[in-house]
């Protein structure tokens, strides 16, 4: 872990130090995912399931999905299911993903790569491994992501972004010793290749064992952490958190994270998602697979999906 990396952080370009008399953003809250299991039985940690909602928005969750090291016959994925309202953000860190869609929609995602799906008005999905890793087993590690859309967006037509590992903006901290790649948003100027309807941030840093790395971070965004391997602490206060852990962070345009000295044999770095979003501030209506404004937006998306009108599971794959 992770896929997409380079040997030499030095030769990358360098995010600047926060401004001086920047203002440090202290840590609210620590919060340990719970751990269960999705789809047809694979599983997942909830990063943000003891977050109160407030300090989310515009995000709804996240799952971390393994690590897990699979025998053959082991992987698993998900059945069709519907979405509506909201966008599926798919980074795969280690291993194979195949999406597919009722619209057409879809791809394979692999080692580094990222899929975007906006569901807006809704469609049926389903995420499976390809059948050489369920003959072979191997490694299978990612996160998935769900961003909401404001009410204006909520029925916009379904979309693909495929944005490949190779693609993302790779930075080095101040001092070299982060190495950050930015999968969507903007970062001291420099652009991750991710298109959002919501504006935000999503950012994969690698720290190296008792480095640290302080970002600017936009005044207006929220700012999350989530640990996926190793340890280290959050915030000038250094907060202790690690891997399944999330972070909330207050007020402020900087934000902090360390490693500790030594990490798990596992991990040679301390490995977090930063994630830092402009909040919408409109109710939110959260059932199942639709994220909506309203119970009864909802019910009317169970009606529309119960009627076939988020499509239908194509032939070839029955």
């Amino acid at each position: 872990m992770p896929a997409v990396t380079v040997e030499n952080p030095l030769i990358l370009p360098r995010v600047a130090a926060p401004a001086e008399g920047a203002t440090a953003r202290p840590v609210l809250a620590v919060a340990t995912a719970p751990e269960g299991y999705e789809g047809e039985g694979f599983p997942v940690r909830r990063a943000f399931a003891k977050i109160n909602q407030k300090f989310l928005d515009p995000f709804i969750m996240m799952d971390q999905m393994g690590e897990v090291d699979y025998a053959a016959g082991e992987p698993k994925g998900t059945p069709w299911h519907p979405h509506r309202g909201f966008e599926t953000v798919t980074y795969i860190i280690d291993g194979t993903f195949i999406h597919r869609d009722s619209h057409g929609g879809g791809g394979t995602i692999t080692d580094g790569d990222t899929q975007w799906m906006t569901a807006g008005s809704g469609l049926l999905h389903i995420e499976t491994p390809p059948e050489s890793l369920v003959m072979s087993g191997g490694i299978f590690h990612g996160l998935q992501l769900w961003v909401n859309l404001p009410a204006a967006d909520k029925m916009i037509a379904p979309k693909y972004q495929d944005i490949r590992g190779g693609s993302v903006k790779l930075l080095a901290s101040t001092d070299g010793g982060g190495l950050l790649r930015v999968i969507a948003g903007e970062l001291d100027g420099h652009q991750g290749p991710g298109a959002t309807h919501t504006p935000i941030t999503m950012i994969h840093v690698s720290v190296n064992p008792g480095a640290q790395v302080t970002l600017p971070w936009r005044q207006d965004f929220n700012a999350l952490a989530y640990g996926l391997a190793g340890s280290g602490s959050a915030g000038e206060e250094r907060r202790p958190f690690h891997m399944g852990q999330a972070v909330v962070f207050g007020d402020g345009n900087s934000l902090t994270i360390r490693a500790d000295e030594k990490q798990d044999s596992r991990s040679a770095n301390f490995e977090v998602v930063l994630l830092g979003g402009l909040p919408i501030r409109e109710p939110v209506a959260h059932y199942g697979p639709f994220v909506m404004n309203s119970h009864r937006e909802l019910q009317q998306a169970m009606e529309d999906f119960q009627a076939g009108r988020l499509g239908t599971v194509p032939a070839d794959a029955n």
